[in-house]
């Protein structure tokens, strides 16, 4: 289950670069940065459920547990990448990093985090794959 759960996890980073290139491509200069942050943030969310609703049933997580498990393994790859590929491969600074956590200037990548913890718990239990009560 691990290392599907992990194959899965690389699909989704794939879709986030694919995501962010086209926010810094096409998004922003269209519609502007808070925006089109915005608009990323909420794609991104969905195909991060999508991919789970589809990945689900072949990563076949046994209990409620286990699938609540996957998404945080999913969440620590997905900082751990953001966080350390992003500063010290693309050399991106902390205070912009760390700028998608700023709420109260209109960024909600948090959602993004929180839909990659429980999509997997969702997908499952929406699929009859395991119980959540």
């Amino acid at each position: 289950m691990l290392i599907r759960a992990l194959l899965a996890w690389l699909v989704l980073l794939a879709l986030a670069v694919v995501n962010g290139a086209a926010r810094e491509a096409w998004l922003i200069p269209r519609i502007g940065g808070s925006a089109g942050h915005a608009v990323s943030s909420l794609s991104l969310s969905a195909l991060i459920f999508l991919l789970s609703w589809v990945a689900i049933g072949w990563i076949n997580p046994v209990t409620a547990r286990e699938a609540f498990l996957i998404g945080l393994v999913w969440l620590a790859l997905t900082l751990a990448f953001e966080f350390l590929a992003g500063h010290y491969v693309f050399r991106t600074p902390w205070n912009e990093l760390l700028a998608d956590y700023d709420v109260l200037s209109g960024r909600i990548w948090v959602l993004v985090l929180l839909t990659t913890t429980l999509a997997p718990l969702l997908t499952a239990n929406m699929r009859h794959l395991v119980d959540v009560r």
